[in-house]
């Protein structure tokens, strides 16, 4: 199997050091991806955060695709971001970092606290195997609506359902459904949201009528 395809289908892999002329090309191809979107990051980093048109040209250069009203605080850091794709209205608070080694797919309104780690890559748990960097990545998949708290770590082929809240400092494991409340770690649901949650925006405070004007 080619190096692509260990890369694609979740298997071990090495980034470097192969024989097959095919995988040595496709060897040169992600590290070209990698300085590119480090460089484009690496810039993006440095703009004005009051360069707002410099800032959005440089995140079109660097995701793989992206909707309308993004916006992500610096400083943020990708693997490649050529394998990230956001949709319309997300936002990321200061510390973002996406280890997109495959795909990561966030939908739209989604927001993430300060120092959120989004992870698609791992390491075998068996230490000789991790001695030449031998790794594996499955994709992320983030739903619509979803509020990532501060610190939230999630993990590799983890999926996240639609209108979501994960509580600050969580570790994501596993898959969450659609329409809850998870926190903890490894994060678990703790509640669904239910149409109480339209009535208090917080235990005991209703939502204030006025809070469009």
């Amino acid at each position: 199997m080619s190096l692509e395809q260990q890369m694609k289908s979740g298997l071990l892999y090495r980034e470097y050091g192969h024989k097959d002329e095919k995988d040595i090309a496709y060897e040169k191809v992600i590290e070209r991806q990698r300085k590119h979107g480090k460089e484009l990051t690496f810039a993006y980093n440095q703009t004005n955060p009051s360069d707002y048109g410099r800032k959005r040209e440089l995140l079109q250069q660097i995701l793989g695709s992206m909707g309308d009203e993004v916006w992500i605080e610096s400083p943020v850091n990708f693997s490649y971001g050529c394998n990230t794709h956001v949709g319309n209205y997300f936002y990321a608070n200061y510390g973002l970092v996406v280890v997109d080694d495959v795909d990561v797919f966030i939908g739209d309104y989604v927001m993430c606290g300060p120092n959120v780690s989004i992870c698609v890559t791992g390491h075998p748990v068996y230490g000789e195997y991790r001695r030449d960097g031998t790794q594996f990545s499955l994709p992320v998949h983030i739903g619509n609506d979803v509020w990532i708290g501060a610190n939230v770590v999630i993990m590799p082929g983890v999926t996240i359902g639609n209108n979501v809240v994960i509580g600050a400092g969580s570790v994501v494991t596993k898959d969450i459904p659609d329409n809850v409340v998870a926190f903890r770690t490894p994060c678990r649901v703790a509640r669904q949201i239910t149409d109480e949650d339209k009535e208090y925006f917080r235990k005991g405070v209703p939502v204030n009528k006025d809070w469009r004007e």
